[in-house]
């Protein structure tokens, strides 16, 4: 079956499912949305709660500070979320994640979608995320009150890059980080602005002459912003 047949399958487990679509349900995502292009099922932790409060957490082994959501409850949401032969990758939204890239993005999109789980208090039972094949995910080095958000995040970033989401397709290939680069700079009219002008070789119709330029921007912008980003390409050509 081809992604012409099945759309891109988002599910997403958390405590808060009301936080869900969200801002996906509004611009380029909630139309795709509309049209069915993906889908978004958001199921909630405590349906799979222990005793008459659904508790769903629990004081940490070894003491400590908070709670920790339980391994029982959230392998019993992931198995009833996923069945036994889901493809699809389990992301966890954590700080201690590897870093969200814009190749995983992409590896994402391509895929036939994934399921997320959304932690809360101090972490989840470290078992469960062997047991269950969870993908630990950041979204940056600073800490949120829940995955939610870092799940919206992610979700947002693979479906503009599902087929007809955007448009043009090469709106996306000349993007940050596309290329191991920064964007370069953009501009439109008025062609002067509080003294400001574009680039006269924007304005030329020299298509090269504007490809070299655009490079050479992006290059620089990156070399003061991101010189990581150059770093790491360089090793990737050594």
């Amino acid at each position: 079956m081809t992604r012409a047949d099945t759309p891109w399958r988002a599910t997403i487990l958390t405590l808060y499912p009301e936080m869900f679509p969200g801002p996906l349900g509004v611009s380029l995502s909630g139309d795709a949305l509309a049209r069915g292009d993906w889908s978004l099922e958001a199921r909630n932790i405590r349906e799979h709660g222990l005793g008459r409060h659904r508790s769903v957490d629990d004081t940490p082994a070894g003491g400590g500070a908070g709670m920790v959501l339980r391994c029982d409850v959230l392998g019993a949401a992931i198995d009833a979320a996923t069945g036994t032969d889901d493809p699809r990758p389990r992301l966890l939204m954590s700080p201690r994640g590897r870093p969200l890239t814009q190749a995983r993005v992409r590896a994402l999109a391509a895929g036939p979608g994934a399921l997320i789980v959304c932690g809360r208090f101090e972490g989840v039972d470290e078992r469960v995320i062997a047991g269950r094949g969870l993908e630990e995910v950041s979204i940056g080095d600073y800490v949120l009150s829940g995955g939610e958000i870092a799940a919206l995040v992610v979700l947002d970033a693979c479906v503009r890059l599902l087929p007809g989401v955007m448009g043009k397709s090469e709106s996306g290939d000349e993007e940050s980080f596309e290329g191991g680069l920064l964007e370069y700079p953009h501009y439109t009219r008025p062609r002067d602005w509080e003294g400001r002008a574009i680039p006269d070789v924007l304005s030329g119709g020299n298509h090269a002459a504007i490809a070299r330029w655009r490079r050479a921007e992006a290059e620089r912008i990156t070399a003061e912003r991101r010189p990581d980003l150059l770093d790491a390409g360089a090793r990737t050509r050594s």
